[in-house]
């Protein structure tokens, strides 16, 4: 639809209207050209969903039509983007007609933005102070979802806002909206209501670790990762994404026969107080009632303060009329309602230039590229440094050294380098060359099949000691206090400190006269070095950085052995027999002790005083959970899940990392996710509650 010329030159023509918006300069002369720009981008954020801008920078050009309209009715067409909602729809699914459009929410970025909505709202219904029901703006993928006599019949996106795609299977892979819910208690016989689909901040943050693994590019924030699950065509694969919906709104109801309207939807407060009864999961604990605006934008910006603080993405929050009956006074335009407005919080997302690209190697010799750009705020963080991931990366992103990129950071999550903007281009950007040997130590750099990492080949390449050495002393492996990545690296580059045993052999009369080691800094970390020689063998052997061993794994490999070197003698077959030890796993570790340096390593940390001999626990004949195995999943009510793996381990049990047949006892949280669904399938598996598995730790 759009030629690279074409879009070179609208996206030239959004800049400059940008400018315009800013300084408050658009004229008349802008109107079409902002009808131009606007339809383009619609065109690449709906059908595409390829957006060129930030929702805030849209937000400004929108609000600059709507003001030039205003104020020259003369020049609104039917087609402009102020009179319709934006069209469009992908077609890998059925399209479906929304019982009620799905209107868009009118955006406010500021308090005197909240007064004037409730002016014109008091204005049009004649009220002296309206009641406004306030709640968080999810930041997902957007939901309409039909239930006819009590059961769930239909899930579709918001599409082009009056049609949509019909994702009913992928909607019900969703656990928290209910297949079935009792509309009927309140006498209705069909309702429509809609929602947000969302995937929480730790799932998202696991799934990335999972793809990163893997040697695959993270996907790049929440709320796209949610919406385009709806879209996947495989539900199994969308099962696994666990994602989660909140509801917020009836948008449409009819009566059984013979009843009246239940009195919960004579409000909006009362509409999400009924949802949350019927088993949906909606902002009835996050929502506020108030009198009038001035509570309402006091409510706004404290919530903002808590924003990175809540499980789940929010862009801002809703203020929405609370009577249904004056929100019908208020009726709507054809591209919002005039009942409710965003507040929206500070952008996410921003613009920046590229200026240059840095390659840095990790522990396990990954040669990571990293972007370094023109300093920019994003969510309230300044950004000037992005990991970019690797090769395959730059080129799906299309990234070049001086290019315009759109910046997204949401909540905690890592910021990222969304997409490149080729029409921003000026001829000037340069291809980012990958390169062929090491940054560090010039070794050349090799990549295993069915990966998209490169490495560096050299296990004595400088990079890759020090991050080893970080590794090796953080606090889920040795934990030794007050011996941080910064204390790593200097020790590295002053030669006090070569290697993992160098750990060990620290000369403290050198630290000891150094900037910021007064005696007390000294005398700590030397008792916290002599205190980790006494870490158990699990902990030595997650140290040790052998790739694909985790925390899990490296229990598993501890209970194999009565000593360290004993793996020496293990074949990659003996290793595979381990639980959840596959052929990845295992060849990574037959290799890690195959290899005589690392042998010699581990022969002198004995002789330095380290435990290498696996100091299994003598248990009493009576312990509760001798000879059974467990495994947690989601979240549990009272305990954390270390110390509820420490118990099984001292009552005898074994924790293992994955779904089997050798499983005995799976302890279910809220929010379980596939372990459970595998659970399920195999009879021999005991699914237990938290309080369950209390009940057998206490069994006399």
């Amino acid at each position: 639809m759009y030629s690279k010329e074409k879009t070179k030159n609208l996206q030239q023509l959004t800049n400059e209207l940008l400018k315009k918006q800013k300084a408050g300069t658009a004229s008349k002369k802008d109107t079409e050209p902002l009808r131009d720009v606007l339809r383009f981008h619609e065109y690449r954020y709906y059908i595409l969903n390829d957006p060129l801008i930030s929702d805030y920078e849209y937000d400004q050009l929108y609000k600059a039509l709507e003001k030039l309209e205003a104020d020259h009715p003369g020049l609104i067409t039917e087609d402009s983007p102020t009179q319709r909602v934006a069209k469009g729809l992908t077609r890998d699914f059925p399209t479906v007609q929304h019982l009620v459009p799905m209107l868009s929410l009118d955006n406010s970025y500021n308090a005197d933005d909240l007064t004037d909505f409730d002016r014109k709202a008091r204005e049009i219904t004649g009220h002296g102070t309206i009641e406004y029901c306030v709640e968080p703006k999810f930041d997902g993928g957007s939901i309409s979802l039909i239930y006819e006599n009590d059961m769930l019949v239909r899930g579709a996106t918001r599409g082009d806002g009056v049609e949509g795609d019909e994702v009913t299977t992928n909607i019900r892979q969703i656990r928290s909206i209910p297949l079935s819910a009792k509309f009927s208690d309140y006498g209705l016989q069909q309702a429509e209501i809609r929602g947000e689909v969302l995937i929480n901040k730790d799932n998202f943050k696991k799934y990335n670790e999972k793809l990163m693994e893997e040697g695959l590019p993270p996907l790049a924030n929440p709320r796209n990762a949610a919406a385009g699950t709806l879209r996947i065509k495989d539900p199994a694969e969308a099962a696994r994404r666990n994602l989660e919906a909140f509801v917020y709104h009836v948008s449409y109801f009819s009566p059984q026969k013979g009843k009246k309207i239940p009195v919960e939807l004579t409000t909006h407060s009362g509409s999400l107080a009924m949802l949350w009864e019927l088993g949906f999961r909606s902002p009835e604990k996050e929502k506020k009632v108030f009198k009038g605006i001035v509570p309402v934008i006091k409510y706004c910006n404290e919530f903002e303060s808590k924003r990175d603080d809540l499980p789940y993405e929010i862009d801002g929050m809703v203020i929405k009329v609370n009577d249904t009956a004056l929100q019908d006074k208020l009726g709507m335009t054809s591209h919002h309602p005039r009942w409710a407005i965003a507040f929206k919080f500070k952008a996410s997302q921003a613009t920046s230039r590229l200026l240059n690209v840095e390659f840095q190697v990790g522990r396990t010799g990954a040669v990571t590229p990293v972007a370094k750009l023109e300093p920019v705020a994003v969510g309230g963080v300044t950004v000037s440094s992005i990991s970019i991931h690797n090769e395959d990366y730059i080129k799906e992103k299309d990234l070049r050294i001086g290019d315009a990129v759109l910046i997204e950071r949401a909540g905690d999550v890592i910021p990222q380098i969304v997409k490149s903007l080729p029409g921003a281009r000026t001829g000037k950007e340069k291809k980012i060359v990958f390169p062929k040997t090491c940054p560090v130590c010039s070794s050349k750099l090799f990549k295993e099949e069915e990966e998209a990492v490169w490495r560096c080949s050299n296990i004595d390449c400088p990079a890759q000691v020090v991050e080893r050495i970080i590794h090796f002393v953080s606090k889920d492996a040795m934990d030794i206090r007050g011996f941080g990545e910064a204390n790593v690296r200097k020790f590295y580059e002053l030669g006090l400190l070569k290697d993992i045993p160098g750990v060990y052999q620290l000369d403290f009369g050198k630290i000891s006269g150094m900037e910021g080691f007064g005696q007390k800094s000294v005398d700590n970390l030397q008792a916290a070095i002599a205190g980790s020689k006494k870490q158990p063998l699990h902990r030595l052997l997650y140290a040790l950085g052998i790739r694909f061993v985790g925390e899990t794994t490296a229990k598993t490999l501890a209970r194999a052995v009565n000593h360290i070197l004993d793996f020496k003698k293990f074949s990659l077959e003996d290793l595979q027999n381990l639980e959840d030890v596959g052929p990845k796993v295992g060849g990574s570790i037959h290799h890690f002790f195959s290899n005589k340096n690392n042998i010699e390593m581990l022969q002198e940390l004995e002789k330095l005083g380290l435990q290498l001999k696996n100091e299994k626990k003598q248990l009493s004949t009576g312990g509760n959970l001798t000879g059974q195995s467990f495994l947690f999943t989601g979240t549990l009510p009272t305990l954390k899940r270390s110390a509820a793996e420490a118990m099984v381990e001292e009552n005898g049990g074994q924790i293992v990392s994955g779904v089997s047949a050798k499983l005995n006892y799976l302890v279910v949280g809220e929010d379980a996710g596939s372990k459970l669904d595998k659970a399920k399938k195999l009879n021999t598996v005991k699914i237990i509650s938290e309080e369950d598995f209390l009940k057998m730790i206490r069994k006399k």
